[in-house]
């Protein structure tokens, strides 16, 4: 009993603050003022940190695999809540498609920055003082090597420097907005005497838990491997990726061609996806 009403009363908190006007209103602005001062905490962190090493826990088993675990939380909430409301398994799956369009987007511009990557880079052999070369400022000379790609440049322990973007920052920023996006129907949902059950609470808890880890890996990425401007590039590519679905062409309404935006067609009449 003691645990069900703590489930309650936290499930009610946090889908009160996600479903609010001003976090949905505010929270891309706050996302965006991290990632461009995030940088500036590494004059503070230390260097010793564990998260200061990339073989940490948290980044082998949540940021190599960010796409999938947003996946798995917020698809099993959207698809839960949307079923246990209309029973409609064509609109549970409609609603779900928005997973996979985020899903197609991201694999595309992954890609994309790839070819980017290899269109605008070269393979460079570094050249140490253990081979009798000369160093600069304790930096040994580099060797360019022609014709290489990028794959078979590293393959090969040798250094591949091109036109980089951020592609931890980009999943995280698109993941971040993407959970938030999802989870703040909830609170009108909730307002309007929805069925909740603890299995819904449960999911829309871990999703916030995930939105929470994915904010603080984004932070560890800033603070401990501050890298300008690729890090500002996936951020911005993240938010326009965000702004472009969910701010455009989601707003057309649900249709063939357009899923609509979360909520619609659940507990709402309007095609904007406001409650009523």
């Amino acid at each position: 009993m003691f645990l069900n009403t703590l489930l309650v009363v936290l499930t009610d908190l946090a889908a009160g603050l996600m479903g609010s006007a001003k976090f949905r209103r505010h929270f891309h602005l706050f996302l965006s003022g991290l990632i461009v001062f995030g940088p500036a905490l590494s004059m503070w962190v230390s260097q010793h940190s564990i998260f200061a090493k990339r073989t940490n826990f948290l980044y082998r088993a949540f940021l190599r695999s960010g796409w999938g675990w947003t996946c798995i939380f917020v698809g099993s909430f959207v698809f839960l809540l949307s079923f246990s409301v209309r029973r409609s398994l064509v609109l549970s799956l409609r609603h779900l498609s928005r997973l996979v369009v985020a899903g197609v987007l991201w694999v595309g511009f992954r890609k994309l920055l790839d070819v980017l990557e290899n269109a605008t880079g070269s393979c460079y052999e570094p050249l140490s003082v253990v081979d009798g070369q000369p160093t600069v400022d304790g930096q040994p000379f580099l060797l360019l090597r022609e014709g290489a790609s990028k794959q078979l440049c590293v393959g090969n322990g040798m250094l591949w420097r091109g036109y980089e973007v951020s592609e931890d920052i980009f999943l995280l920023c698109l993941c971040c907005l993407l959970v938030a996006e999802e989870t703040a129907v909830f609170g009108p949902y909730l307002t309007l005497g929805g069925p909740s059950g603890a299995p819904l609470r449960l999911l829309f808890l871990f999703c916030v838990t995930l939105l929470g880890l994915w904010m603080f890996l984004l932070l560890c990425l800033l603070a401990y491997f501050p890298a300008f401007p690729t890090q500002i590039l996936g951020g911005a590519l993240g938010c326009l990726s965000w702004r472009g679905l969910y701010q455009g062409w989601y707003r057309l309404g649900p249709s063939w061609y357009c899923p609509g935006r979360p909520g619609v067609g659940l507990f709402t009449t309007k095609e904007g996806g406001k409650p009523e």
